[in-house]
């Protein structure tokens, strides 16, 4: 049997949604829908976070950068997507491959690290509120996001790389509309055993072990805001919490649901589509959550299209 490395092939070609042509042409029209409304919501959360001095915190710091991934990620998976249908190509270049998978695994792991180090601050901000501004300083933040950013590139080039290094038996069409890792690497005809070892080893740090982070912060916040005697005080740190929670629950359930998924169930359709609402979906809310539960995003938003429309 032929045998060729993955860096020899030259180009892929993506199977997408073709086997249902008249769901493809609805997905179509939602991507773009949910990409232009993810750009448009999360480059506002990015502006008045950096134009309104309110927001100079290390919340909104976070979120801008939440917001700086989201952007990255669902460009990374769909820019390529809505061209090749446009164009009626469905293909992509070898290192245009390579360069989809490690963009769009590295904003994803990174993602995951950051939301655990954002359930931290508020970990800080209810259960330690007079040390906060200490502990939660500039330098710390910068660092805490330098880490985040580290650890996502790092561990998918590792990922990526043990990917692109095996073997093909002549196949290069992926069952999937993007360069995703899984979907690749059901092309590859050698024994994968280390490489879904090594993948395992870091989907658990990413995953499991971050999320055990969150848990453990959001068991601390609850039991802090449990002992809080006024109800008013007590709805405002749960304000504070419930839109990270929100975001992480929808994150968290697809990126499980799509890495963590018992081998036996290996349903390349159902992958798809679970990849458009980790792709698209959670990105497009992510900003419209956190501006309906909080109320400084909420003003922060109104000065910023009073002072556009007083200037027009």
């Amino acid at each position: 049997m032929f045998q060729a490395n993955l860096t020899s092939v030259t180009i892929f070609f993506f199977l997408g949604f073709s086997h249902y042509p008249k769901v493809e042409v609805i997905v179509f029209v939602l991507c773009l829908l949910m990409y232009l409304i993810t750009l448009l919501g999360n480059i506002i959360l990015i502006s008045i976070t950096v134009l309104d001095s309110h927001l100079h915190k290390p919340m909104y710091f976070f979120l801008s950068n939440l917001s700086f991934l989201d952007i990255w990620y669902t460009s990374s998976a769909f820019i390529p997507m809505l061209a090749n249908f446009v164009s009626g190509k469905n293909t992509i270049s070898f290192l245009g491959c390579a360069a989809q998978m490690y963009f769009s695994l590295a904003m994803g792991s990174t993602e995951c690290v950051l939301l655990s180090m954002m359930a931290y601050d508020r970990y800080v901000a209810i259960c330690n509120p007079l040390r906060y501004p200490i502990i939660m300083n500039k330098s710390v933040c910068v660092q805490i996001v330098a880490g985040s950013w580290v650890t996502g590139c790092l561990t998918t080039l590792v990922e990526t790389v043990s990917v692109l290094q095996l073997s093909l038996c002549g196949h290069n069409t992926i069952n999937h509309f993007a360069c995703e890792i899984l979907a690749v690497l059901k092309l590859v005809c050698v024994d994968t055993s280390v490489v879904e070892l090594i993948m395992l080893v870091i989907t658990i740090l990413l995953l499991p072990m971050t999320m055990l982070l969150i848990c453990i912060s959001y068991a601390f916040i609850l039991s802090n805001i449990l002992r809080i005697s006024s109800v008013d005080g007590q709805s405002k740190a749960f304000s504070t919490c419930t839109a990270h929670l929100t975001v992480v629950v929808l994150f968290y359930g697809t990126a499980l649901s799509m890495y963590l998924k018992p081998s036996a169930v290996d349903s390349q359709e159902i992958d798809k589509f679970i990849a458009l609402v980790y792709a698209g979906l959670t990105p497009m809310l992510n900003p419209i959550i956190y501006s309906l539960r909080n109320k400084e995003v909420k003003a922060a938003v109104k000065k910023l299209l009073s002072v556009h429309l007083y200037v027009l």
